[in-house]
């Protein structure tokens, strides 16, 4: 029999419909097409039964046999679903026969142990046997098993979201194009000439590529392993990759539907539409491949299969509106599921099934996280989860258990059922908490334990259970994060609104009429840490690599200056919290009451004033209604406590704006305060700039670019840029033009140490990261990926690079996940410091600010704050149209200020 697939923590297809377990996942390629193992193979790959090897011969036969049966008594207990049983009776198999240097044997049981624990969800043991495995494989000279066993390797790292990693095990680093290396999987498989082999490396390999969100290259490798898979007679393995290929259009759909709502927020209909087409056609693709799926499954009487195929078409025949087909879809995968025999996938199936009752279209707010059913539907869902609750009691498995009671818990807080809900949720918990296994569905339930105390009025108990959830979410948030990049939406949906909600609850304590001056404090440093918590999550989200962003400081003292203020906003559903960390440790807070869509319109209202160069006179009434919003409330504090430097952890659209052009009614806030922003405290290097032997890396480009057929214009003052800033620094190096481009920038890089890098050329900011780049000399892309891999390799201690400054850069207007990109930046690509800017200047202007920029910042005694904000005031005095704040505005200073 195959290994049945381990169930991965994914959200709905749609990102709109809650917890959704095993069936929307990919099943592993490698079970799919390498059973759990009965029998010791042979180096020619021919089966025979297990027999009582030679080297027991001197053993008892009473003790030979028992061995065997350990052996057969595992598989019996885990096609029954008990799970531990077999990992049990297994492991007491190999302790047999490591004592008798069994090779085969120990292959044999490493094997099945390795699968058992994946399939339990402890990753780290599964890997610990994979590796064991490979070992013994080796040893034997079997390559094809080698082969085989890299490939189940890569899939444990995948499951960790360790992709990079995996795509290495499998072919190559995931930035090299040459052919794949020659001690890889997939290299090793082709040798041997293993068909199957080589179709299961594929088939992970464009799952890996799909899960790091670069579809063109996972569709590639999976199309390469359907074209093998026909014309292999394996049906459940060709059901599979066809499934495969169904999920990455699904995701490539969900990217298109996402770039489209970002492109409607900022309002630009003829964009949004295009993606729109874009997504429609993703669908239409996806259904293609679920349903040619579902029919290879069905002709073989692969329930499994069916199951599968039909739960993954659902949700994309609701999002194309397609009601009947889904209502028709529903129905069989319903009749299938009571054929199904006991098992933990039927559990999840259920629990998908429940799900899927309701339509789900995009459009509807699942921001609260509790996504209802509505009446009609409720009685089915409760039939459902109850049959789900049951067959997982009768395997005992605790992990399945405790998905189908909380969602069961869930449904009874729909109905406000509370003292049913918490009992329900309360028992999903203790589930989860068995054997410690259950962590990417406790944090959850704990989640939903603090929605329901807050739903009573139980304040202190809320505020606990919401501790618990974070908690435990930061013990595995790395996993979560990075596993499935492609279904970004899951983190908005499951993961942003624990951090928000406990965060409101500290923030609703501070503001009691009766708590002590202590307290409050006590209560708004926690709202704080919780924040910023979720600002190293969304960056982590967002960016969606295999490195740990790691937290450079512990705590959210302000201890960088002592004439400096921290601002960080929080903003909720209804009303946006503004919170001020001043120089002496004291907090002070204050609310804007308007929803976060009426601050949406009114941020985008004020860029636009910003970027309307063609007004000579700039009108500051939308930037003074912003400082009465987000300054004015602390304005005595700050000249109480003689604040000089003002730095901004900024909240969702707000990311998108420049503080420095908010307006008193008299001055410019750049013209009172220096000003930066950083993604974090606990992101941002302590230590100023050391200005000895600072050198520069100059790179421009002044012609016209062509990329992705797409016309980017000359930048005439470029040349003019590159010459200042190389003048300004001896020892500085200039590429222009045609000698810019990706390899000759990573060849400059590892021969230099150059303290400071300043790109001048067109740049872009986009909803994904994928769509973040520089346009290179020979009409190329350097990825903000590509700078990051780039930068990582000589940032080492001390010698990091102390400043990034991209000039010509631009993010769009009302798309806060562009702005996340931007804010981003200095921590991705390990700098201490950016300077960027938020829309396009092609002028001269901005040759004046780069100039008196890298003039201030060579005195010692000016930070890098105070050095853009002299540079600024130098363009505000200026007579003519670059005192508007058009030019010199978008200029923002991102991480290290000092």
């Amino acid at each position: 029999m195959a290994v049945a697939q381990s169930p991965d923590f994914k959200g709905m297809g749609n990102g709109k419909q809650g917890i959704v377990m095993g069936w929307e996942a990919d099943l592993d390629f490698a079970q799919t097409s390498f059973p759990l193992k009965r029998e010791a193979s042979n180096q020619g790959m021919r089966k025979q039964k297990l027999t009582i090897p030679r080297s027991l011969s001197t053993v008892p036969s009473e003790a030979v046999v028992s061995v065997s049966q350990w052996v057969q008594k595992g598989v019996e207990l885990y096609q029954a679903g008990d799970i531990t049983g077999a990992i049990a009776q297994w492991e007491t198999a190999l302790d047999a026969y490591q004592t008798t240097n069994n090779s085969p044997a120990q292959a044999l049981v490493l094997e099945n142990l390795a699968r058992a624990y994946q399939q339990i969800g402890q990753i780290d043991r599964a890997i610990h046997y994979w590796s064991e495995t490979i070992a013994v494989y080796r040893q034997m000279g079997n390559q094809t098993q080698v082969g085989r066993m890299r490939v189940e390797l890569a899939q444990a790292y995948s499951k960790l979201g360790q992709n990079r990693r995996a795509i290495t095990i499998l072919c190559h680093l995931p930035e090299r194009e040459n052919p794949c290396n020659p001690d890889s999987a997939l290299q090793i498989l082709r040798q041997q000439q293993d068909a199957l082999g080589e179709a299961a490396a594929l088939g992970s390999l464009g799952n890996a590529y799909r899960h790091r969100g670069e579809y063109d290259q996972a569709i590639a490798n999976l199309e390469q392993s359907l074209a093998i898979a026909n014309e292999l007679d394996n049906p459940v393995y060709l059901a599979s990759v066809l499934n495969s290929l169904g999920n990455a259009y699904n995701s490539l759909a969900l990217v298109n539907y996402r770039r489209a709502e970002s492109a409607d927020t900022r309002g630009d209909s003829a964009k949004a539409e295009e993606f729109r087409q874009k997504a429609l056609s993703n669908d239409a693709k996806a259904l293609d491949y679920f349903q040619d799926s579902i029919e290879v499954a069905r002709t073989e009487n692969d329930q499994r299969g069916q199951m599968r195929g039909l739960v993954n078409s659902i949700s994309v025949l609701y999002r194309t509106s397609n009601p009947s087909s889904a209502a028709a879809a529903l129905t069989e995968a319903r009749s299938l599921l009571a054929q199904l025999p006991d098992s933990r996938d039927k559990v999840y199936a259920a629990i998908d099934l429940a799900n899927l009752l309701q339509p789900v279209t995009g459009a509807e707010d699942t921001s609260s996280g509790t996504q209802c059913l509505k009446l009609q539907h409720q009685p089915q869902a409760i039939e459902l989860l109850q049959q789900a609750v049951s067959i997982a009691q009768r395997l005992n498995d605790s992990r399945a258990q405790s998905f189908a009671l909380g969602k069961l818990g869930q449904l009874y807080e729909c109905r406000q059922d509370y003292p049913q809900a918490l009992n329900l949720t309360q028992q999903a918990q203790l589930s989860a908490n068995q054997d410690l296994l259950g962590k990417d569905s406790l944090y959850l339930w704990q989640w939903q334990a603090g929605r329901i105390f807050k739903a009573q009025g139980k304040a202190s108990e809320a505020v606990m259970a919401y501790e618990q959830a974070v908690t435990t979410l930061e013990t595995i948030r790395s996993d979560i994060l990075t596993a499935n990049r492609d279904v970004q939406l899951d983190f908005r949906d499951a993961i942003n609104p624990i951090y928000r909600e406990l965060a409101q609850l500290r923030l609703e304590q501070a503001s009691l009429p009766s708590i002590e001056p202590m307290e409050r404090t006590k209560e708004l440093s926690a709202a704080l840490r919780t924040i910023d918590s979720l600002k190293l999550a969304e960056l982590q989200n967002y960016f969606g690599n295999d490195c740990v962003i790691a937290a450079l400081n512990l705590n959210d003292s302000v201890d960088f200056s002592p004439a400096t203020a921290v601002f960080s906003t929080i903003i909720l559903k209804d009303r946006t919290a503004i919170l001020v960390s001043l120089p002496n440790g004291e907090k002070r807070s204050a609310w804007i009451d308007i929803d976060s869509q009426a601050l949406i319109e009114e941020i985008n209202e004020f860029r636009r004033e910003l970027e309307r160069f063609m007004d000579f006179v700039y009108d500051p009434t939308q930037a003074q209604k912003l400082y009465d919003w987000l300054i004015r409330p602390f304005a005595s504090d700050l000249e109480q406590a003689q604040v000089k430097t003002l730095v901004f952890i900024q909240d969702g659209i707000l990311r998108s704006i420049p503080m420095a052009a908010l307006h008193d009614g008299e001055k410019f806030l750049v013209q009172k305060y220096a000003i930066a922003t950083t993604p974090s405290l606990t992101l941002t290097e302590k230590k100023a700039l050391d200005r000895e032997q600072l050198r520069a890396l100059i790179i421009g480009l002044t012609k016209e670019a062509v990329v992705d057929g797409r016309k980017f214009p000359a930048l005439s003052n470029v040349g003019k840029e590159v010459s200042q800033v190389k003048a300004q620094m001896p020892g500085s190096k200039g590429l222009l033009d045609q000698d810019f481009t990706r390899d000759r920038l990573q060849q400059e890089l590892s021969q230099t140490l150059y303290p400071i890098i300043h790109i001048a050329t067109h740049g872009e900011f986009g909803t994904e990261p994928e769509d973040t780049f520089l346009v290179t000399g020979d009409n190329g892309k350097l990825t903000i990926i590509d700078l990051e891999a780039t930068l990582r390799r000589i940032n080492v201690g001390s010698e990091a690079v102390e400043l990034l400054a991209l000039t010509a850069c631009q993010t769009a207007v009302g798309d806060d996940r562009a702005a996340l990109g931007l804010a981003g930046v200095a921590v991705q690509a390990g700098v201490k410091s950016a300077l960027a800017s938020l829309w396009f200047i092609s002028d001269t202007s901005t040759v004046k600010l780069v100039t008196h920029f890298y003039e201030r910042l060579l005195d010692a005694d000016t930070s890098k704050a105070e050095a853009l904000r002299e540079a600024q005031l130098e363009l505000i005095a200026a007579e003519g149209q670059y005192n508007h704040p058009a030019y010199w505005a978008p200029f923002v200073l991102i991480g290290n200020w000092l």
